[in-house]
């Protein structure tokens, strides 16, 4: 291959161009990105970057060296718009076309968004102009902080925002907490995690509409920002009637893959990019990586599988068959109210858990979840060493999927 292009440049993106090169591809590499930044960490986001304690220059995922020693043509603040395999072609913003040989597909998920007008202080969280617009709200003095949904995006926010002392009110249209990632009794630790730092946790509702202006019927306009600013949110309305008073939101119900500039490109697409367990789609010449890979029938939206997933993909593409398959158990990590939990494996919506050492009460614990007498998953919190063990030894047993 004379040239290859990879579509997006984050974690995957980055990962796969580096791992080209130490396979040895020695052709030209063209980095197209739609942000104007070059790759950047992203879970520090939600967490150290929104508190202060961490910079933007902090979060480069490569250093200057590094990133000469790729020698790639850096296309950024420029978006893809059209793929066409035939003719070994990317339309990008403005009308370029671009002739390439190759493709990588790691254009990453958009945040999901609320219905309505968009309404100043409403934010998303997955960039990072959306965590320096989100500091800059928060900046202007202590918020009334709505977080829409709790998922780990949405716990971490809330975290960051209690920490730094803003009313934080959390809504959650499930039961309890990351319910379907860790079943109801660990969800029930995370809701504890919540109420215990002094955040409102409403569960069991979703959010009808935001609005802008006073609560009605309270007489009173909003906080931050908020006198003789027109369309800024003031309130959230709840699906079952109640009303919140709101000078932030962070609407975290979620992200879809960016498949959208795919149309119509021949490329299968289904939740993601379909393709096999080496990243390899139908076509020739196109792999995906990243939370935009759909992968041997699921897609993940983790670090380190993007991370790691990128070196086979990147092997993949330039042997032109699957020759290599990425087979690493699902694990992620959350940090929230100084709580550091980390996951592996695929724990199914029946498996039972067992705590193995610890207890929730102390905010410190190991626990596994099992199917029929074999451990599918191990859940930690605040117990690094006893989660790497528990993850080597389930990594060794091959785990069961999620069922």
């Amino acid at each position: 291959m004379r040239t290859i292009t990879v579509i997006g440049a984050s974690l995957a993106g980055l990962h796969t161009a580096l791992a080209l090169r130490a396979e040895g591809y020695e052709g030209r590499l063209v980095i197209v990105g739609e942000e104007h930044h070059r790759p950047y960490d992203r879970p520090p986001l939600s967490k150290e970057f929104l508190t202060g304690a961490l910079t933007a220059e902090k979060l480069s995922l490569a250093d200057a060296e590094e990133t000469a020693e790729l020698d790639a043509d850096w296309l950024l603040g420029t978006r893809a718009e059209g793929l066409d395999p035939p003719a070994g072609s990317v339309t990008l913003s403005g009308g370029r076309t671009l002739a390439t040989d190759g493709v990588v597909i790691a254009t990453g998920a958009t945040p999901r968004t609320l219905p309505g007008e968009p309404l100043e202080g409403v934010h998303t969280l997955r960039t990072l102009d959306d965590a320096a617009a989100l500091r800059e709200d928060l900046s202007r003095g202590q918020a009334r902080v709505v977080v829409i949904g709790a998922g780990f995006i949405g716990a971490e926010v809330a975290s960051s925002c209690a920490t730094l002392g803003h009313n934080v009110t959390v809504v959650e249209a499930a039961d309890a907490p990351l319910l379907p990632q860790l079943g109801a009794r660990m969800a029930a630790f995370c809701a504890d995690l919540h109420t215990d730092h002094g955040v409102t946790l409403l569960t069991g509702t979703g959010v009808r509409a935001l609005h802008a202006g006073g609560v009605p019927g309270s007489g009173q306009g909003g906080q931050v920002g908020q006198v003789g600013r027109v369309g800024r949110v003031g309130w959230v309305e709840l699906a079952d009637g109640r009303f919140l008073p709101a000078d932030v939101v962070l609407v975290g119900i979620g992200a879809r893959p960016a498949t959208d500039w795919l149309t119509g490109s021949g490329l299968a697409l289904d939740d993601g990019v379909v393709c096999d367990a080496g990243g390899v789609t139908a076509l020739p010449g196109v792999v995906a990586v990243g939370d935009v890979a759909r992968t041997a029938g699921r897609r993940a939206e983790h670090w380190t599988s993007a991370m790691e997933s990128a070196a086979v993909a990147a092997r993949n593409l330039l042997a032109g068959a699957t020759v290599e398959t990425y087979t690493a158990l699902p694990y992620f990590w959350s940090d929230q109210y100084g709580i550091r939990l980390q996951l592996a494996g695929h724990r199914g919506p029946h498996d039972t858990v067992r705590l193995v050492e610890g207890a929730p009460e102390d905010r410190s614990f190991l626990a596994v979840y099992e199917r029929d007498g074999t451990t599918t998953a191990v859940l930690a919190a605040n117990r690094p060493r006893p989660f790497t063990r528990a993850r080597r030894e389930l990594a060794r047993e091959g785990g069961l999927a999620a069922v």
